[in-house]
């Protein structure tokens, strides 16, 4: 189809862009920016007027549980829930069942996704066989197969040197490493942070020495090995402190935050609310602030869903017991608009971190509206507030602690390869 999306504003923050500009689409491309080319006819036209077009979110961690864990969620039901939440490219996370550390794991995954056809479904492949932490994957038939970057998801390496030889391996392939920066050994079984509110609760603490001891063990070798790397998650403000100094300093690291870390603190575990059980915890509002400030210089690059979508069953037992996650692709939109409600953000630079951001990191050409872009785009009224509702999550997973919340930023449009993969009118 060709479409045309008229008389919205529209912000693009890969190329400083933000002004009334019409924008064009022929097939899987965006052919105009302003005016459209020369014979250009729309089958469609999208009148935007009072809305904002920007490009669809970039997604760098969702488990979308499909192969192994159906009974959690499907390919189907979470591409429909990034389709509604504005998302045009997922990055998956390889602790399926069985594990993506092979190729024909990756091509059933993105088979799924192109028979779909609702959002763009990347792999990450499993660092380790297994993920059991100890033998290599095979990079090079990962990277072959399509796997734009490798992680051990939340399973620890055995040692340092499995790490380095991880790391200098991945190098080969110029694969970039998502490490979920932890120290097992600190982390001890907790399942909130280290803080008045854990104690006062009774319950296993993690402390925030848990991740800067990780950070700077994993700064080291990625420095001795020249890899790339990249922290997912972080939750702490000595993490952004000692990734600023690293990125400073040469070393090739990024990182990400998950959206909720923006707005939760540990207060929000009392009461032991299992919505708030996520990994890792919950830390201090200094911690959230920090992290906030990290996003708005650009120190951390991305914020991510960390989707993870549990059964009611999941969430259902005493807080320690309980599964960590939240259901967050339909919230990342929401959530990041609302750091620009608050005064946190501006607005290029919050899309920033949902779009180009996250997409540079990888190398990858999405997250901007340029002339020959790939057509992915989400249409939204920023001035149209709604309210979550839990229970109509098109997600299996309807496991939030953002259920009442109100957010700015209504989606109206969501295109994908020139596509109109859904069209917004209740309110969530």
């Amino acid at each position: 189809m060709s479409i045309s999306i008229v008389n919205g504003r529209l912000v693009d923050p890969a190329h400083g862009i933000d002004d009334l500009l019409d924008l064009h689409v022929d097939g899987e491309v965006v052919v105009g920016v302003g005016d459209a080319p020369a014979e250009f006819t729309a089958d469609e036209v999208i009148d935007a007027r009072g809305c904002i077009v920007a490009p669809g979110l970039v997604d760098l961690a969702a488990n979308l549980r499909e192969p192994g864990y159906e009974y959690k969620a499907t390919l189907s039901s979470e591409a429909a829930a990034a389709a509604r939440g504005g998302i045009t490219t997922v990055l998956c996370t390889p602790d399926t069942n069985p594990v993506i550390d092979n190729a024909a794991v990756v091509e059933l995954i993105h088979r799924m996704a192109r028979k779909l056809g609702q959002t763009r479904i990347l792999a990450t492949g499993a660092l380790t066989r297994g993920l059991n932490g100890e033998q290599l994957s095979e990079m090079a038939a990962l990277r072959q197969a399509g796997c734009v970057a490798v992680s051990n998801a939340h399973y620890p390496l055995g040692s340092t040197l499995v790490e380095r030889r991880a790391l200098e391996y991945a190098s080969t392939f110029g694969l970039t490493v998502f490490l979920r920066p932890e120290d097992r050994h600190l982390r001890a079984g907790g399942c909130a942070h280290e803080g008045a509110v854990a104690t006062r609760l009774g319950l296993p603490a993690i402390p925030s020495a848990a991740e800067s001891v990780a950070v700077a063990r994993d700064l080291a070798l990625a420095e001795h090995c020249q890899a790339k790397i990249h922290f997912r998650a972080l939750s702490t403000m000595t993490a952004a402190r000692m990734l600023g100094e690293a990125r400073a300093a040469g070393i090739n690291v990024t990182a990400d935050v998950a959206a909720h870390q923006l707005h939760l603190t540990e207060m929000d575990v009392d009461g032991f609310d299992p919505k708030c059980h996520v990994s890792p915890p919950l830390r201090t509002l200094s911690d959230r602030e920090a992290l906030r400030r990290a996003v708005a210089d650009g120190t951390i690059a991305a914020i991510c869903s960390d989707h993870q979508p549990h059964e009611p069953d999941a969430k259902e037992r005493p807080f320690p017991e309980t599964e960590p996650g939240i259901s967050g692709l339909e919230t990342l939109l929401g959530l990041t608009l609302r750091l620009v409600d608050e005064g946190a953000l501006d607005l290029l630079t919050a899309l920033a971190r949902v779009t180009s951001g996250p997409a540079d990191i990888l190398g990858l050409p999405y997250g901007r509206l340029g002339i020959g872009s790939p057509a992915d785009v989400v249409v939204f009224d920023f001035e149209r507030r709604w309210t979550l509702d839990a229970a109509r999550m098109r997600s299996e997973g309807h496991n939030t602690p953002f259920d009442g919340w109100d957010f700015p930023g209504t989606v109206t449009h969501t295109i994908f390869n020139g596509r109109v993969v859904y069209r917004g009118v209740e309110t969530a």
